[in-house]
């Protein structure tokens, strides 16, 4: 019997495969560098010469923001559809914005709009149970996707173009009958309880949640949070009767882009949405109001085995709509950022966090807010906090650098570019504008106020909206060591208290 493991011999005069590799592989780098020797010299002087400084290179300039031929039209029913091709690749996707939101869902049923988002699509359709709703996409390598979150909800989908008419039936199907199976709405509810039961783990997570309520108080809908008493108040039919009031056609923008012919994509939209009609008379979805409920005070949870303070300073903000968001824009990239001022000095400078930003989050049809902090150690937190204060009035009473701003300016601008590369993501921007009720030039005027902001205006907008005196502070650390400390501070300290509710029996 023959050794398999035996190495066969092999003649000495018959090179084997790894042998000529070597061989052919010899001659071509010869060719290459014979060929190539007159460019010797100018190679030896590159690699000689000196490498250039941040302000010696140049660069070309930003490109035109150009909005892709789309069409924008609307159905008897009342939905609005946008449709913008795309035929560099055999691919169509599509999405849908929804007048819903948590801020319209009942106070004593917080938790019902995102059930009721998660469920539509996880719970099957009336055709189609869950299991084989998951089957039919995965064999199409699809997607359909749905959620609904505090101002607006959503509906997505993804298909391959050949299997675009399987897809939209299915992605009709998720919003118009849906299924909410029970066993499903009863997975959602439950990782709920289990995202409340984790909610307190993360000092930061705790921070950002605790500052929206002590801003827009406890009960605002842009500030509640769902509880396990929100969640138990919640059965099936309170699903049901939230999608049948919210998820109507007259309130909704469909908008697909991909690789399609106009006209037969337009007789399948009319084919799937044409007969959908909302039941009784569309909702009156009047924005709920927002305003600063606190002023001037530290809020401070109290975690004693932790050796960092997550502070979080700010105050109420503004809308999008604001003839001053460009310049706040502005402002904004002159405080945040890794050449921001908070960074440089907060953090390069006088080492008191290893992470420190600002952010002027203003929102498109309520009041957002102004925020700044980071981590910082337990026994730097005092320090931290007035260095942030500091910045601020120091911007709101000096004027900022010709460099700065260029700086900001160049930031905002050319990162604004890359939010367009997309056919999709300049459709998602178009509809977005519509549903918020903003014109379609937005995107252009927007664009050329940030490049007219001059350095008055921005010390204009930081002394007109930056409110140092009036903005509360909510600090997550070792909160019985720090009261004292904090007090030093002239502003009155209070305790929170995030003890989990337990739900009623």
């Amino acid at each position: 019997m023959k050794n398999p493991w035996k190495t066969p011999k092999t003649v000495a005069h018959s090179p084997n495969a790894w042998q000529r590799f070597v061989l052919v592989a010899t001659l071509v780098m010869a060719i290459v560098v014979f060929s190539n020797l007159s460019l010797a010299p100018a190679i030896a002087r590159d690699l000689g010469a000196q490498p250039k400084t941040h302000d010696q290179l140049t660069f070309p300039p930003l490109p035109e923001i150009n909005l892709p031929d789309y069409e924008r039209y609307t159905m008897p029913n009342g939905l609005v559809v946008y449709l913008m091709p795309d035929r560099r690749l055999p691919l169509v996707s599509g999405s849908v914005v929804m007048r819903a939101g948590a801020r319209w869902e009942p106070a004593d049923q917080v938790g019902l709009a995102q059930l009721t988002g998660a469920t539509m699509r996880l719970g099957g359709t009336e055709q189609y149970s869950p299991a084989q709703l998951n089957n039919l996409l995965e064999q199409k390598a699809a997607a359909i996707e749905t959620s609904i979150g505090t101002a607006s909800g959503s509906a997505s989908f993804s298909s391959l173009g050949k299997d675009f008419d399987l897809v939209f039936d299915l992605f009709a199907q998720v919003l118009q009958t849906p299924a909410f199976d029970e066993a499903q709405i009863t997975l959602a509810k439950n990782q709920l309880r289990g995202a409340i039961a984790r909610r307190n783990d993360d000092p930061g997570d705790i921070a950002s949640r605790e500052f929206s309520k002590m801003l827009y108080g406890p009960t605002s809908p842009y500030a509640r949070t769902v509880e396990y008493q929100t969640l138990a108040n919640i059965d099936r039919q309170d699903i049901v009767d939230f999608h049948q009031r919210y998820v109507r056609p007259d309130q909704m923008i469909l908008g697909i882009v991909g690789d399609f012919d106009g006209e037969t994509i337009k007789q399948t939209i009319a084919d799937k949405f044409g007969n959908w009609q909302g039941s009784g008379t569309a909702p009156q979805l009047t924005p709920p109001s927002a305003s600063q409920v606190n002023d001037s005070e530290v809020f401070l949870v109290n975690l004693p085995h932790v050796t960092q303070s997550n502070v979080l300073l700010g105050q109420i903000g503004g809308m999008v709509d604001s003839p001053d968001y460009a310049a706040l824009s502005v402002m904004n990239g002159v405080l945040g950022g890794f050449a921001g001022r908070l960074f440089n000095n907060i953090r390069s400078t006088q080492g008191l966090a290893y992470s420190v930003s600002g952010s002027w989050q203003a929102r498109y049809d309520y009041p957002g807010y102004f925020l700044a902090g980071g981590p910082t150690r337990t026994e730097t937190t005092v320090q931290f906090l007035q260095s942030l204060l500091q910045e601020f009035e120091k911007l709101r009473i000096t004027e900022v650098s010709p460099e700065e701003l260029a700086y900001a300016k160049d930031s905002i601008l050319n990162s604004f570019v890359f939010n367009f590369e997309r056919p999709g993501q300049t459709l998602s921007r178009l509809m977005t504008y519509e549903y918020y009720g903003y014109p379609e030039d937005f995107i252009f005027t927007y664009q050329q106020a940030v490049m007219d902001t001059t350095v008055a205006d921005v010390q204009r907008v930081a002394a007109k909206y930056l409110r140092p005196e009036q903005m509360i502070a909510v600090i997550v650390g070792q909160g019985d060591r720090l009261k004292d400390e904090l007090e030093a501070l002239d502003r009155r300290v209070e305790m929170l208290e995030i003890a989990i509710p337990e739900a009623n029996s």
